[in-house]
């Protein structure tokens, strides 16, 4: 099997600005918030990739489309022990959006464990 098959890291997404909503209290009613490191999604323009823990070994991802972000804040960064810097955001996403959840693993036994 061709390396070309498999999925490559994905570049960092820019943060573009997006108008802050009047009030936060309404946004909460009718958008969810979701934290991590946002990407560019690595195949198609209309969406990003939301890392929820860029350091973690256990490296779940959302996806969502970028239309159905309404509200985009940037929180503290993050740290590696080597001194890499990860941006970190809170996105706000629409109720009933349809977004996907990732978790990548190896193929393994579980018997063997």
């Amino acid at each position: 099997m061709s390396s070309a098959n498999f999925p490559r890291k994905a570049e960092k997404f820019e943060i573009q600005a997006y108008k802050k909503p009047k009030d936060l209290s309404s946004i909460k009613k009718t958008h969810i918030p979701y934290s991590g490191s946002l990407q560019k999604h690595q195949y198609n323009p209309d969406k990003i990739i939301l890392v929820h823990d860029p350091y973690s070994s256990d490296g779940f991802y959302y996806e969502f489309r970028i239309d159905d972000v309404s509200y985009v804040e940037e929180l503290p960064s993050l740290v590696s022990m080597e001194g890499e810097t990860v941006t970190m955001s809170r996105i706000w996403i629409k109720k009933k959006s349809i977004g996907m959840k990732s978790f990548p693993f190896i193929v393994e036994n579980t018997y063997d464990f």
